[in-house]
């Protein structure tokens, strides 16, 4: 840390306040929760949420929840159909809107991650970080992050992990708090917004494997 003042946010003030802060945003949100939860079990159908992997501080591994926002439909062959043909109408809207990610306030509470931090990504992309940006994983994940207040995921791979090693370095109660403020209003003007499944958004892995080619064909 550059000061000893975000050394002691992080380390004896960061935690409990995002169990307290979750804890009653659970409590306050839990209609809003089960609301989402009904429509999506009627629209989507079963499981209600979609669970997956993700590492955490340390690269510690977690289980994330989510709401579901894609159905189920396949192919004559029994295979899962492309993410854009099963993303419906009103799975955009969840993911648009975040809705999809109040699920994530109880990894919050069980201290997988932290309201804000750097988002948690796919576990097969942990071979193809760098040291440089391996250091993202110094902190707990964030429901929100750096990156997500500047371009949100219209941001390269490049600019995000730069904001997220630059979050890490600059951790403060101060920051997150304007991260925290910045989201909302990013949220609620839904901007700077790519629809995950829409195939817009290139996979880091994939990405990290052009730079290897080209790299090798200089």
């Amino acid at each position: 840390m550059n000061n000893s003042k975000g050394g002691i946010y992080r380390r004896f003030i960061k935690r409990p306040m995002d169990f307290i802060l979750s804890f009653f945003a659970i409590i306050l949100l839990s209609s809003v929760l089960l609301v989402v939860a009904i429509l999506v079990r009627t629209k989507l159908g079963s499981p209600v949420l979609f669970k997956q992997k993700r590492p955490g501080i340390n690269d510690k591994v977690f289980m994330m929840y989510k709401f579901r926002t894609m159905t189920d439909e396949r192919d004559e062959n029994g295979e899962l159909l492309p993410d854009s043909v099963r993303l419906t109408k009103f799975g955009k809207f969840l993911r648009s809107t975040s809705l999809d990610e109040l699920p994530e306030l109880f990894n919050i509470l069980k201290g997988d991650m932290s309201f804000v931090g750097p988002r948690p990504l796919s576990v097969k992309y942990l071979p193809y970080y760098n040291e440089y940006e391996k250091q993202r994983h110094d902190v707990r994940p964030g429901l929100t992050g750096l990156a997500q207040i500047n371009g949100r995921n219209r941001a390269n791979w490049e600019q995000r992990f730069a904001l997220d090693v630059e979050y890490v370095s600059e951790l403060s109660f101060i920051n997150d708090t304007k991260i925290f403020v910045k989201t909302i209003l990013v949220v609620f003007k839904r901007s700077d917004v790519v629809i995950r499944g829409t195939g817009t958004v290139e996979n880091f892995h994939q990405y990290r494997m052009k730079q290897k080619k080209e790299s090798e064909s200089k």
